[in-house]
């Protein structure tokens, strides 16, 4: 297995799945008995562990919780075989740099659709535009200077040739740590946090504009079910959520933050996850939850017609139609026994050692130069 150097903008402590996907790809690529150095924006929310290399970083002013890492590499890094970006901004760029400079093979991974996330952060449209327009012609630029491509779904590889050119795609998707993501007991989960016995319909992760989560509160708003809803993390949209709860008078709980080791029994506890996101190039919390005995409905756009089957572990509804949402709901209410045992049955599928297999099948195509 080859060694490699993994640049990331976004990592540990931040909460999302970029920063969760290159930490197990990490841990478990270095089980298997490789090297997978991790460079990255330092915190000092979190202090570098193994294969962990920080550089210096400032607060992101136009996201809350991201930050800007200097374009640099720690002269401490082990020297790579190859180089692997997760993101095309500063670390990317220190990423691209440390690559060419050593004529080392570069691997870039789409993870985020950068061009497509700039209207969520500016209300003006003439600044969303603009920002949109040279998102996209960056990306261009960074990820056709790779030398291959690596995308979490089919989906996202169909739908963004355009931002590749000619160099070679993957697809590998981002995998589920199987062995912690299962179907646990939930009962302790749900006395300490006064949830009984009642039916749960929820999300956690990022509180983004991007994910659409008010259309979450809207559908449980008239629900034919009287279920609890649940919505777990934190983020720049959460008071708007609380407040738009409240408004509806909603049986509803933000318990915040979780930590990582309490996830399974949260997602083991819900009956239903939902996740309104119209912009997820996989989704790794629908695959968690899913991984967790859970079915999930989700919006029918970018990848998430991909990572949910249909009737199978889950619903799809229209995007952007809460009634749509309401509806698939309850029907994933009514037909949990049947949705559950078909996502345990898939959790295989799912596990993260099958996405490194195909991820060293991508290494294994790009020779070190002479």
């Amino acid at each position: 297995m080859k060694a490699v150097a993994a640049f990331t903008d976004t990592y540990l402590p931040t909460v999302n799945g970029v920063s969760y996907t290159v930490a197990t790809w990490s841990r478990r690529w270095r089980q298997a008995g490789g090297v997978m150095n991790v460079v990255y924006p330092g915190s000092r929310a979190h202090s570098p562990g193994e294969a962990e290399f920080p550089v210096r970083s400032a607060p992101f002013p136009l996201y809350d919780g991201y930050r800007f890492g200097l374009p640099s590499t720690p002269a401490t890094l082990p020297d790579p075989e190859l180089v692997h970006a997760h993101t095309p901004f500063t670390m990317g760029l220190a990423g691209r740099r440390f690559a060419h400079k050593r004529d080392l093979p570069f691997v870039a991974s789409f993870h985020t659709p950068t061009a497509e996330y700039t209207q969520y952060v500016s209300n003006l449209w003439p600044i969303s535009r603009v920002m949109s327009r040279t998102a996209a012609q960056y990306e261009r630029w960074f990820y056709r200077g790779a030398d291959a491509v690596v995308v979490p779904s089919e989906v996202i590889r169909d739908q963004s040739t355009s931002r590749f050119g000619e160099t070679p795609v993957h697809v590998v998707p981002n995998g589920v740590d199987t062995n912690r993501f299962q179907p646990v007991d939930d009962t302790t989960f749900r006395d300490r946090r006064g949830l009984g016995d009642q039916l749960l319909v929820g999300y956690t992760g990022r509180h983004g504009y991007e994910k659409q989560l008010g259309d979450l509160v809207a559908a449980v708003d008239g629900l034919d079910h009287d279920a609890r809803l649940v919505i777990g993390g934190d983020g720049p949209a959460r008071e708007g959520l609380v407040a738009d709860a409240d408004a509806r008078g909603i049986d509803a709980k933000f318990p915040g933050f979780l930590d990582r080791s309490k996830l399974p029994a949260f997602y083991s506890a819900l009956d239903v996850f939902c996740f309104p996101s119209p912009v997820e190039t996989q989704g790794l919390v629908a695959l968690e939850a899913m991984a967790c005995g859970t079915p999930v409905v989700g919006a029918d756009e970018g990848a998430l017609v991909e990572t949910i089957d249909h009737d199978e572990t889950g619903y799809l509804y229209s995007a952007g139609d809460p009634a749509a949402f309401r509806t698939a709901i309850s029907r994933a209410i009514d037909t949990k026994d049947r949705l559950q045992q078909q996502c345990i049955d898939r959790r295989d599928e799912l596990d993260v050692s099958r996405a490194l297999e195909q991820l060293r099948d991508v290494y294994g195509t790009l020779d070190q130069p002479d």
